[in-house]
């Protein structure tokens, strides 16, 4: 089978007149939503702790944001999400799920503290309240990412990374809450020992909740079953919220033996969730070769070319290479090519499995129009 002839330039996408004021007009409603939000969450902390308590605890609420992000961005490698997108993510997690928690989780609280002791309210809303709340928060997003943008969404790792994403944004306000009220309490040695328990000893918590219900949605993406569609989102929201549970629980009950807890339990959670992320990232790299293969068969690709772009770390070797042979021209080409053959292994899977629109075909010929175009760009550059 022969490669079809370029009829025209690669990768152009002409959005209608409707489809360009629509996405204004849904950018433009969020961005206010968010600032008003963030006007909100910034107010309520001044007056509820005072602003240099809360320009305290939100500098160093920050610290746990560069272990975590980080994290996310390079599992989402082999095929980035757009960075809008994460940053929708984010505020949605930091603002919007902050204070719909924040909402249930207080008037749930007043409502179990008429009938039992404070502490008793404290640890039911803690474990049988705030899970369920929290996860449903920060996990609609991810759902909405799936049902309206689905060209966008290619399955686990991408369920994984608006999930972590949103999380991390979750973390971020809740930090700066417990921060800023551990300041006013117990002064610089509690704010410390909080710190150094959230900030520190568990940054990826909120993450490795999330991430459950991501799979769960990542998985839903690919099947063409209902039982699936619906069960797997909703079992993964349960996993969560179980999980989250659990963490609350181990955290409130524990006391002095907080630091054994945590290495009996919290810690083999967290390696068994790394372990998750690491075999997540590999077998992205496996579908994208195994998606790839059918386009080497029919001349688009080398053998070669699949080979390279099905691991991350030869990638990189081919990155260094274009940079040294082609210069920065033929690096940013050599990088388009790889991050168009990544979109168009998870189409061709979307197609195989019956998740791809109507414009599939389209899309599928203009990222194989790309496909040549940056391969001729830096393979150009390098003959002598």
């Amino acid at each position: 089978m022969t490669a079809p002839a370029l009829e025209r330039a690669p990768g152009v996408h002409r959005s209608s007149g409707r489809r360009l004021v629509r996405t204004w007009v849904v950018t433009g409603v969020f961005a206010v939503g968010a600032l008003a939000l963030a006007l909100l969450v910034s107010t309520y902390m001044g007056a509820a702790f005072g602003v240099q308590a809360a320009l305290l605890a939100l500098f160093l609420s920050a610290v746990p944001l560069l272990i975590v992000i980080p994290t996310f961005i390079w599992l989402d490698r082999f095929e980035a999400e757009p960075t809008r997108y994460l940053v929708a993510a984010f505020l949605w997690g930091a603002l919007a799920a902050a204070v719909i928690a924040a909402t249930i989780n207080t008037s749930a609280m007043a409502v179990i503290q008429a009938t039992v002791s404070e502490s008793d309210a404290v640890l039911a809303t803690a474990v049988l309240v705030a899970p369920f709340v929290e996860e449903a928060a920060k996990g609609v997003f991810v759902l909405c990412v799936w049902w309206f943008l689905r060209r966008e969404f290619d399955g686990l790792i991408d369920g994984m990374v608006y999930a972590g994403v949103v999380a991390a944004g979750f973390a971020f306000t809740e930090n700066i809450q417990y921060l800023a009220q551990a300041w006013n309490d117990g002064g610089r040695d509690l704010f410390t020992a909080t710190f150094i328990s959230r900030g520190l000893m568990s940054p990826f918590a909120h993450p490795m909740f999330t991430v459950m219900t991501g799979i769960g949605i990542g998985i839903a993406s690919h099947s063409r079953s209902w039982v699936t569609k619906i069960g797997a989102p909703l079992l993964g929201y349960l996993v969560a919220v179980l999980t989250h549970a659990l963490w609350n629980l181990a955290a409130i009950t524990s006391g002095q033996g907080m630091f054994v807890v945590y290495l009996l339990i919290e810690v083999p959670i967290f390696l068994a969730w790394v372990a998750l992320v690491l075999w997540a990232r590999r077998r992205e790299g496996n579908l994208i070769g195994m998606f790839l293969r059918p386009y080497a068969d029919a001349g688009w690709l080398s053998p070669a070319e699949v080979w390279m772009l099905s691991n991350m770390g030869r990638r990189r070797e081919a990155r260094a290479w274009a940079r040294a042979n082609t210069g920065r021209i033929g690096l940013s080409s050599m990088r388009a090519f790889q991050d168009t053959a990544s979109d168009l292994a998870l189409l061709r899977r979307r197609m195989i499995a019956g998740a791809a629109d109507g414009e599939s075909l389209q899309t599928e010929r203009d990222l194989l129009d790309r496909l040549v175009r940056s391969r001729r760009a830096f393979v150009g550059r390098a003959l002598p």
